[in-house]
């Protein structure tokens, strides 16, 4: 390991959509701190510069899922990959912060030093595997909450029988051929329906296998109330608008889907039978077995999925999976489906703190026995936030709650002198534990809540996944949080 220990008052983990917006407030709003950012990979973007597969786009609208302090300018509010990796790097660009990026670096492991009130990161070059050392103030995760590299992949069975190729979305290969192909894509979240119209223009035949049904919505590509706010006012004030009033949707559908579920589930198949009509058997192929929002809808841009569903290049089984044989997979109902290709749009891993070995003061942080302390920082550990968005609105909504959050304790913190800052339970023996993220069913989630914090239900010890509770949550004074012990110099 290097002897050359650099120090920085806040490093940043994650050079994604979260980590260049936290530089960004960084930036303006503690202008005196120094900052650098830590990124595994060879550019900016995180999940928009990764996924590589066709038809790649946002699930979001991008007058929320943009930052709050620039604007989206982009014709469509459901934005594809590329589109939203350009307004990342222009984001960098305009406000000076490749120059604070160290690429090809990777967090291996963080250590709170409490006698220096400092961290100590071990960093490890992705290239020569050689390492150095960092020691900062101040800690900040933005590295996502999946495995970049070990994406979500069950065991199938015989699946080494298939002569064809086998590809993983999150690993997609840059010289795949399609067209003329027939193809299965497995799953039936986000990524799938966003695959099979894409794959659909070229191939001869796409088959998209579920096990179950998704919750799924059509929307316009292109955000008519957006348009006409960017025609009647200028850019800043109508992005505050249109972003403003989608804000307030999202919240609507996800509080009624969640207070009169059977009402929406009518009102969502309705629209599903709007558009298919007889074509397939809704029955079968578009009611889960849950209510909506138990699960993240999957929204249809401009009606795309169903229109390949409808012209038939495209169709949808509903089944389990056998075994995988030479041309194919053998269905538990007996049929099979053959193929050329088949994609495994199986999910994520979702993985804590970038995968990183944490500890205070030389030992081990288990992550699953603390509480989580509004979503963002945990008990008993100092100076440490991590960004972990909504999963019922937009990412970036959270994130940029997060990051003004910090920018106000850290000049909280050097209005006070303090050195360190902490969260401390005083009754954890009466306080009810819950899963970090409740009332949510995705695979990805289920398997993974039982390496995350804890929450309770009583603020602060609380994720609650709800935009306006958060902002008055996040706006309290920072004196009269007696949750949060500030600390100067030497504990």
């Amino acid at each position: 390991m290097s002897d050359d220990t650099e120090y920085k008052d806040v490093v940043i983990i994650g050079a994604g959509l979260s980590g260049i917006g936290a530089a960004c407030y960084l930036k303006r709003n503690c202008p005196s701190k120094t900052f650098s950012i830590i990124e595994a990979r060879s550019s900016i973007g995180g999940t928009w510069d990764l996924f590589k597969y066709p038809g790649v786009r946002s699930d979001s609208d991008m007058y929320t899922l943009g930052y709050k302090f620039k604007p989206w300018e982009g014709a469509k509010a459901i934005a594809d990959g590329p589109s939203i990796l350009n307004y990342i790097v222009e984001t960098a660009n305009e406000n000076n912060i490749l120059d604070k990026i160290n690429f090809n670096k990777t967090l291996v492991e963080a250590t709170w030093n409490s006698n220096n009130q400092n961290w100590q990161l071990i960093i490890q070059d992705s290239i020569t595997e050689k390492q150095k050392r960092i020691d900062c103030n101040f800690l900040y995760m933005c590295a996502g909450y999946y495995s970049y590299s070990n994406p979500h992949s069950p065991e199938f069975p015989d699946i080494d029988k298939f002569e064809g190729e086998v590809i993983h979305p999150q690993l997609w290969p840059k010289d795949v051929i399609y067209e003329n192909k027939n193809i299965i894509v497995i799953g039936s979240g986000a990524t799938a329906v966003t695959l099979v119209p894409e794959l659909a223009t070229k191939a001869k035949k796409v088959t998209m296998l579920q096990r179950s049904p998704t919750y799924m919505i059509s929307r316009p590509s292109e955000d008519w109330f957006a348009n006409l706010m960017k025609s009647l006012f200028p850019k800043k004030l109508a992005y505050s608008i249109t972003r403003t009033r989608n804000i307030l949707f999202q919240e609507y559908i996800y509080k009624k889907s969640r207070r009169h579920p059977n009402k929406v589930k009518k009102k969502l198949l309705d629209g599903v039978i709007k558009e298919l009509g007889n074509e397939v058997d809704i029955e079968k192929h578009f009611t889960p077995s849950y209510a909506p929002w138990d699960q993240r809808l999957c929204l249809i841009p401009d009606s795309n999925f169903f229109n390949v569903v409808k012209n038939k290049t495209a169709n949808v089984v509903t089944d389990k999976i056998k075994s995988f044989d030479a041309k194919g997979i053998q269905l538990e109902s007996k049929n099979r489906l053959d193929a050329d290709i088949i994609i495994t749009a199986t999910g994520l891993n979702l993985q804590l703190m970038g995968g990183a070995r944490v500890k205070v003061d030389n030992e081990d942080v288990d992550f699953s026995k603390l509480w989580t302390y509004k979503g963002v920082m945990l008990s008993s550990v100092p100076n440490f936030v991590s960004i972990f968005g909504y999963i019922n609105a937009s990412w970036t909504l959270r994130a940029d709650l997060i990051s003004q959050w910090v920018c106000n304790l850290l000049n909280h913190m050097d209005d006070t002198e303090s050195t360190s800052v902490v969260p401390k339970t005083t009754d954890d023996h009466l306080m009810s534990a819950r899963s970090w993220i409740g009332d949510f069913s995705s695979g990805y989630m289920e398997r993974a809540m039982k390496d995350f914090p804890k929450q309770s239900d009583t603020q602060p010890w609380i994720n609650s996944q709800d935009y306006r509770r958060e902002k008055k949550l996040f706006n309290q004074p920072f004196h009269n949080d007696q949750e949060l012990v500030f600390s100067k110099g030497i504990t």
